[in-house]
């Protein structure tokens, strides 16, 4: 298994992902509030940072963390705008509690996730492969920085959802963030996200499954993304 994480640069994380996540609750508020509204252009990220008094870096994971819930796309050239209007709901989803929840999450995953890759790959259309490679790049570059870039990891996951065209597909991903957004945690937890080998294998896997939907092979799209998946377990229960 590999070596934890120092205290003081988790603890550095855990203070960031904090901050983040109050941005994340500040914009939306302003969302709900009307002062931004669908379609509407987000200030820019320095404008954002001066706002809330953080840095550049904390405004740029809640923004990657409002992209992974499907409220704020980026524009290239343009840049960030709402998507779509935030919902309030009283019934959150399910969240992990034991390793038997771990269990039956994957079990989820095997079948949803799987399909839903076999899909994209035929559904997709040129955009949904372009949003596919720049969620990727933008988890490419999180990575190389140092950050754990789970925000740009669930974008991704997002991105090949909508890719399947199917609203049915997009809204039940969406709603397993949570519980994805754990695992990944835990198996980052389990090992450090800054391996270089760790970070080329989930990078190759990545390339799999979008190189495979961008060629429109529904088989082989599904066999990576069962690839990944299982592989992500693994990351989990064996630490490798």
């Amino acid at each position: 298994m590999l070596d934890p994480l120092p205290p003081s640069l988790a603890a550095n994380r855990a203070h960031r992902l904090s901050r983040s996540e109050h941005i994340c609750r500040q914009i939306i508020a302003s969302i709900l509030r009307g002062e931004l509204g669908e379609n509407r252009k987000l200030p820019t990220e320095v404008e954002l940072a001066q706002r809330y008094e953080a840095s550049r870096t904390t405004v740029r994971e809640a923004l990657s963390r409002l992209r992974s819930e499907g409220i704020v796309v980026s524009r290239r050239g343009s840049g960030n705008y709402v998507q779509r209007l935030p919902t309030l709901s009283s019934q959150g989803s399910p969240q992990i509690a034991s390793i038997h929840d771990v269990e039956r999450y994957y079990a989820f995953r095997d079948c949803v996730e799987v399909g839903a890759a076999g899909i994209a790959a035929t559904a997709r259309q040129d955009e949904d492969v372009q949003a596919m490679r720049v969620a990727l790049q933008a988890l490419q570059r999180a990575q190389l920085e140092g950050q754990t870039g789970v925000d740009e990891d669930l974008a991704l996951h997002m991105a090949i959802a909508r890719a399947t065209r199917n609203p049915f597909f997009i809204s039940t991903i969406e709603h397993a963030l949570g519980p994805i957004r754990q695992c990944m945690e835990l198996a980052q937890n389990l090992g450090s996200p800054q391996d270089g080998e760790r970070i080329q294998t989930i990078d190759d896997e990545h390339q799999a499954i979008i190189q495979a939907i961008a060629e429109g092979s529904a088989e082989r799209a599904e066999a990576a993304m069962r690839a990944h998946i299982g592989h992500a377990r693994q990351r989990i229960f064996e630490g490798s």
